[in-house]
């Protein structure tokens, strides 16, 4: 299902609420035949709704699903600059392709991507519905050489939201993870569209698990955790947008400014392999030392056999020893 046509947006709602619907009532709402119901069933199953079937009863959500609201989101953040979509290949994309014809503060969020990527290549797990799929532009007219540590500064917005809406103890992974106790909660990739000496436009991707569903989680490969299982509180995806929009709107003026100086003490309390032993992987090389954080660029500070090394992003990995 590359799209939600009307009769699958009918569907969805219908299945919102979490109860059980009989196949027969779904197809007198869409008006198709019980054969019809099935494919858009498992349309829905394809892009990680999670519906069972019961026999005498119907069809029922796993859990009620919440849609993102654009015009909530406006009205919380106080900006018009949000774009909702349902399905897309990325938020990141989406704006990549309209620069230079947007605004400073411009966002981008999903209820699914076809083609959601991570850093260094990899693909990012889109369940419909379960997650925050979040793009927010910025152009920096300082240039590309100040920007060495944004996804240090991104990391420390996205925890300041989490907060605000009641989620402690996150911490921090160079240069582009949240975890917690461990586990990968959320990710940053941050594109660039510059060239020297000019202004360089930045496109911020944030990916929060805010509820996974079993399915999908079979298909990641490393210890992970979700919003959900971290509150006793109902999540609203639109609130986390918007109070993540609002953090953004603070700190990257800010950090155009002044860089990452002023925020470096933030990051220290909030750095999840500070002063324990760790291996750096560049390329092929594999080097052992002991994490002593950042420094005033966001470089990696890796103390081996008594001295300081730096290291920055890019192909640069960072794993517990």
């Amino acid at each position: 299902m590359s799209e939600l046509n009307e009769k699958g947006n009918k569907l969805l709602k219908l299945l919102a609420d979490g109860e059980f619907h009989s196949g027969e009532k779904i197809g007198e709402l869409l008006g198709v035949s019980r054969t019809s119901v099935n494919n858009y069933i498992k349309g829905l199953q394809e892009i990680g709704v999670d519906i069972y079937r019961v026999p005498g009863r119907g069809y029922q959500s796993a859990a009620p699903i919440d849609l993102l609201n654009e015009k909530v989101i406006r009205a919380l953040s106080g900006t018009p600059l949000i774009k909702v979509e349902q399905i897309l290949d990325s938020t990141n994309q989406w704006l990549l392709d309209k620069i230079p014809n947007i605004r400073n503060g411009q966002a981008c969020i999903a209820e699914y991507q076809l083609a959601g990527r991570g850093r260094r290549g990899r693909t990012w797990v889109s369940p419909f519905a379960s997650h925050l799929y979040f793009s927010y532009y910025w152009r920096f007219d300082a240039g590309i050489e100040k920007l060495s540590g944004l996804s240090l500064l991104v990391g420390i917005a996205t925890v300041n939201a989490l907060e605000k809406i009641g989620i402690e103890g996150v911490s921090l992974k160079w240069p582009n993870d949240l975890y917690y106790q461990g586990k990968k909660l959320a990710g940053i990739l941050i594109e660039l569209n510059a060239q020297a000496n000019e202004a360089c436009h930045t496109v911020i991707g944030i990916g929060i698990n805010v509820r996974m569903p079993p399915e999908q989680a079979k298909l990641i490969d490393q210890p992970w955790i979700d919003l959900t299982s971290l509150s006793s509180e109902k999540i609203d995806r639109n609130l986390l947008s918007a109070t993540l929009i609002s953090e953004l709107q603070t700190l990257l003026p800010e950090y155009e400014k002044k860089g990452l100086k002023p925020y470096l003490s933030k990051w220290f309390t909030l750095d999840c392999f500070l002063d324990k032993p760790v291996n750096v992987l560049l390329a092929e090389k594999k080097i052992a030392g002991i994490c002593r954080g950042i420094d005033d660029s966001g470089a990696l500070l890796l103390e081996v056999d008594g001295q300081l090394e730096s290291y920055i992003g890019g192909e640069v990995s960072l794993r517990l020893a």
